[in-house]
């Protein structure tokens, strides 16, 4: 087995708990590998600190799985997602849930997501899709679902070496599935929705709005399928308005709603949510909640200045068009946008939109979708609600 060294000092972050060790750490590698092997690490004073998988083709050199000197090996795969699946079924309803995320379940670039009796994989690096087929043998054993779809048609595949593809791992099924999440029925579709094809991180945060909404006005935008503005429905609003830029997801708004008989209570709107946003103010149309959940506005720390731009722009349009009195619900699901920086902006917004906020709650993803402490990047949605004063 490779023995990958680290530079003097560069074990800090490792021994802190983060999984991941960047090209630029490395001082050398002794022996022979193949891309996507199992390696161990070391620092620099020979000090053993994990062992885990390696792509030269990736700034991220090597994920580590373990800490100790063990096989990876069938068992040690089987463990992992018997010790995921335990968590979940003590922490949450299993009827649809993430069953495996990646670092935080000690399984690398592994995302399984359960929707009712169908299960939806990525393999996001080169180490982890070498053991796909092993993966899938032992979820069927383990959580025995009536199908399993793969969904690796994501760009950051590309950046580990691997082809971007989608389809049957067990099947085929019919790829629209029904969930129920928080009481609400919900046509999910797999194959061609966003991600996996539902984002379970917000269920919790979901069900939060339920004293913030009855007998309210409310704008959900970049709806999606209609996640917020179903509950909105169901927890009591006499009006909801749902917006997204795609045809796509206002049908599936559409549907869902049918599906719960608010049909009459949910208007789907296709638009551009900043469009949208500023044809309300300028009408004078007033809203008693407005939540904004937006896609991922930064993807690289490059990126993070022009996402601050976007995020206040929608932050502040939303302001100028609350009640006085009505509450906001906003939401980042960017790693790089820092939970403080996300604060930083809201209060930003709030002063250019010349309101005072009082913060109700400060949330985070669902528990499904575990933070590790030391691994920042496990920690990736924020979800805060205030009072526009």
């Amino acid at each position: 087995m490779a023995k990958v060294i680290l530079k003097k000092h560069r074990d800090k972050r490792i021994l802190n708990g983060h999984l991941w060790v960047f090209d630029n750490e490395i001082e050398r590698i002794e022996g022979d590998y193949e891309p996507g092997d199992i390696v161990d690490v070391y620092n620099s004073i020979d000090k053993f600190l994990g062992r885990g998988y390696i792509n030269p083709k990736s700034k991220i050199r090597v994920r580590i799985m373990t800490r100790k000197q063990e096989e990876i090996n069938r068992e040690f795969f089987k463990k992992r997602i018997e010790n995921a699946w335990e968590y979940r079924k003590r922490l949450v309803d299993t009827s649809s849930c993430r069953v495996i995320f990646g670092e935080a379940d000690f399984i690398p670039a592994l995302i399984v997501d359960k929707f009712s009796d169908y299960l939806v994989i990525q393999t996001l690096a080169l180490g982890i899709d070498k053991y796909k087929d092993m993966i899938v043998e032992l979820l069927d054993e383990i959580i025995k679902p009536k199908g399993i779809f793969e969904r690796n048609d994501v760009p950051v595949r590309e950046l580990e070496g691997l082809d971007q593809k989608k389809g049957f791992l067990k099947g085929p099924f019919d790829t629209k599935v029904e969930i129920v999440e928080n009481g609400i029925k919900m046509i999910v579709d797999i194959e061609n929705g966003q991600k996996t094809g539902y984002f379970l991180d917000q269920r919790e945060n979901r069900a939060a709005i339920k004293l913030l909404v009855k007998n309210a006005r409310v704008l959900d935008t970049f709806t999606h399928t209609g996640g917020f503005a179903l509950h909105a429905a169901h927890y009591g609003a006499k009006e909801v308005i749902a917006v997204d830029i795609s045809e796509h997801a206002i049908d599936y708004v559409q549907q869902n709603a049918k599906l719960n008989g608010f049909e009459n209570k949910i208007q789907g709107v296709v638009g551009n949510v900043f469009d949208v946003l500023r044809d309300y103010h300028k009408n004078k149309e007033k809203f008693d909640v407005v939540i904004l959940d937006p896609p991922a506005f930064c993807k690289s720390r490059s990126a993070l200045k022009g996402a601050y731009r976007g995020y206040k722009e929608i932050n502040l349009r939303a302001m100028k068009i609350i009640k006085p009195g009505g509450f906001l619900v906003t939401c980042s699901c960017s790693h790089y946008m820092t939970p403080e920086l996300f604060m930083e902006m809201i209060q930003d917004a709030a002063k250019d939109a010349k309101k005072t906020l009082r913060q109700i709650e400060v949330r985070t993803q669902a528990k499904d979708h575990p933070i590790l402490l030391g691994s920042d990047e496990s920690l990736y949605l924020k979800c805060v609600i205030v009072q526009v004063i």
